[in-house]
């Protein structure tokens, strides 16, 4: 069966109708996955048995594939009497899952910050919490632009593992469209054009937030 140009342009409209849902997924997945990564932080450092379970969980987490979470969190939970919808499992999916990476991002961005920053917001008498959130953070967030805006991306690449569960974003619509009409080749290569055109468009805005942040120089 030969590639038809004409109806994979007439898949476009469809698949991109799903645009809409993918990005939603990506930046739900990545506000929850950067606050518990961040929660994750914060425990970590604290140390004792809390920073040591963090870190174990931390492991766990990166060691196990995101379909894992996924089929557990759609298919075990049900029989411990709590149902979470197709949407809301893989968005906590996707959190949880990335949230162990970005964990690591969060302590390489603090772990930059100078020893002095620190020793001087304690001698102007700053308590814990005012010196995470007002010196802290701020020097941290412009260390860590450039690495969250590319999980974001990656983020973004993984919301096809939702089609597992029915979501309809981008790559289920695709996958609709195949199974009603026999031919898979054009609607996934209209789905993996639209899938690189966003991952480049987004990659070029990281790009440009990463030379305002850091300047001309940033690489």
């Amino acid at each position: 069966m030969q590639f038809d140009l004409a109806f994979a342009l007439s898949t476009v409209p469809p698949i991109l109708g799903a645009i809409g849902m993918t990005l939603l997924v990506a930046a739900v997945s990545c506000v929850g996955a950067s606050a518990i990564g961040f929660g994750f932080e914060l425990v970590r450092r604290s140390g004792g048995w809390g920073g040591l379970f963090v870190r174990f969980l931390i492991d766990f987490i990166r060691a196990t594939p995101v379909l894992v979470w996924l089929y557990c969190l759609y298919f075990i939970l049900p029989f411990y009497g709590i149902r979470l919808g197709a949407l809301a499992t893989g968005m906590i999916g996707l959190s949880l899952y990335y949230s162990g990476y970005l964990a690591e991002v969060f302590k390489a961005g603090i772990d930059a910050i100078p020893n002095g920053q620190a020793e001087a917001a304690r001698a102007l008498g700053l308590g814990r919490m005012d010196m995470t959130i007002f010196v802290i953070a701020p020097q941290m967030l412009r260390n860590i632009a450039a690495p969250m805006g590319n999980y974001f991306v990656s983020i973004l690449k993984a919301t096809p593992y939702l089609a597992v569960l029915a979501v309809p974003e981008m790559l289920g619509r695709a996958f609709d469209i195949a199974s009603d009409t026999y031919r898979y080749a054009e609607p996934l290569t209209v789905a993996g054009l639209i899938f690189l055109g966003l991952a480049l468009l987004i990659s070029y805005a990281i790009k440009r937030l990463e030379t305002r942040l850091l300047g001309p120089t940033a690489r």
